[in-house]
Order: C-alpha cells, then structure tokens, then sequence
C-alpha cells in the first residue's frame, strides 16, 4: 500500500533547533458507506448547485463569492484573496510556543490527528533528538499551522518512530461543563454495591485495542445494502433499550453471576 500523500510541508522549530517535516493524513474514510442522492422517480443520479433566492437561477462556481451578514439582507463581500492575506501564521513552519506535560493535556479540546514524519534524510537526527527529548520529558509541544487555508492551534507528542500532531478545538468551541453538571446531584448509595461493581470491572478490563472496535451502524447499513441486492428482507432491527435500572444490586448479582466471578453468592447477599 503506497504511503498517503503529505497535506503539508514545512519546518519543526524549537528554538534555534529546525528541522523539514511532513504532515500526514492519520484518518481516512475510504472504508465508509458512501450515498448518493437519486432522483425518485428515474433513480438518477441529481447534483447540488447554489441559486440565487429572488430569482432561482444556478449561480455558477466562477460567480460565487463568500459574504458575512451585517444586518438583515446586507451582506459584505470577502474575496478568497482577501482570506489569504490574513494569514497571521507562517505557512512554512511550525514554531513550538511551549511544552505541556502530557498528563495536563484535555482530551476534550483535541480533535483531529496527523502524523507528522522527518521530511528527508537531513532532517532525521533532529527530529529524532527533538521526538526523544519530549518523549523523555513526557511533554507535548504547542504550535499553530496553516492547513487547508485556515490557521490552526495544533499539539504535537511523541509517537512510536514518528510523532502525533492534533488539531486542537477553540476554548470558545466547548461547552462549559458547569452548564452540564451544575444541577447534577450526588446520590447515597451502598458501599457493598461499590465492590461489586468493582468487581465486574476488574473482570472486563482489557488493554486498548481499536482494532476490536466496531461500527454497528456501518454494519447495520451494509447488512441492510446486501439483503436489498439480493431482494431480501432486511435485518430485524435491534430491541429498543430496556427502561432505568430499578434494583441495582439484583442487576448487578445476574452480572457477576453471569461473568462466573467467584465470591459473588456472598457480595451479593450482604448487599440484598
């Protein structure tokens, strides 16, 4: 399989220390079902086009142009020429503002992962001492890139041979969690229940594995694709969620029980 194409080109600087780098695609969804849309009655294919709202005629590509509404109906035209100016990060370098330590960083803001690989032979023993030097610190560098035209806060961490850069959301992207959990309550529960939570997680837990992970809904799409081509009925859908658990301690003894987790007869019966 041939190696996936670099989105961008450009330097790693860390003080003086520079080095060329790549970025590369670390996402792909070649694999996903992919639909379009038909015209019903002749099962055509149809395409999407813009029309202008007071008359309905197609406005071409060539004719287009973006605009920001200022007030009602008024708009103020923005030339992608003019998108391209503001550019207030260099296109060719990314200059590492600050490090991180690895366990401070918030999972909630990352987004998007790149691999990001030495760009050519001259460039490996820095990138190598750069990568060791961060995974030895167990830190994360902070930068920003252009990518696709718009600048973008970025974390760039050890990984493997290579090194793992994220795309970072806008602290003004996410919700605050106060909005979310203030009015959640706390609940009394009893401490035997803890245990025997306890456990059945320690009987689950695994290591991390994406290879294990599935997508039913893509399965359930390709199922239903295939039961249509061979003029089949498709799959029955899957039962509806049962309602709020009621007696905790009885679900969680049927669980133990049915993990085959010894010493659970007993937890079970000091909790019922």
């Amino acid at each position: 399989m041939a190696a996936p194409r670099a989105v961008w080109k450009g330097f790693l600087k860390v003080g003086s220390v520079s080095c060329g780098v790549k970025i590369v695609g670390a996402t792909s969804e070649a694999s996903k079902i992919h639909f379009k849309i038909l015209n019903r009655e002749d099962g055509l294919p149809v395409k999407s086009a813009y029309v202008d709202e007071e008359t309905g005629d197609v406005v071409e590509s060539e004719d287009q142009v973006k605009g920001y509404e200022v007030d009602k109906d008024h708009f103020i035209k923005v030339e992608p020429d003019e998108i391209k100016k503001l550019k207030l990060t260099s296109t060719h370098t990314l200059e590492v503002d600050s490090f991180v330590a690895i366990g401070d960083i918030d999972t909630r803001y990352l987004e998007k992962p790149y691999y990001l690989i030495p760009a050519d032979g001259a460039s490996l023993e820095a990138f190598c001492v750069l990568r060791d030097a961060m995974a030895n610190k167990r830190v994360a560098a902070r930068s920003c890139v252009v990518l696709y035209q718009r600048g973008r806060e970025v974390l760039i961490q050890p990984f493997q041979r290579g090194m793992l850069l994220t795309e970072l959301r806008a602290h003004n992207e996410m919700t605050s969690e106060k909005t979310v959990f203030d009015g959640l309550k706390n609940h009394k529960y009893d401490e035997d229940l803890l245990e025997i939570a306890a456990l059945l997680i320690d009987k689950k837990v695994t290591t991390f594995d994406p290879s294990k992970f599935e997508d039913t809904y893509e399965d359930a799409l390709i199922a239903m694709i295939d039961a249509k081509r061979k003029g089949k009925a498709p799959p029955k859908p899957v039962p509806a969620p049962k309602e709020n658990v009621v007696d905790l301690a009885s679900v969680l003894r049927k669980s133990l029980a049915k993990e085959g987790i010894k010493g659970a007869k007993a937890k079970t019966r000091k909790s019922a």
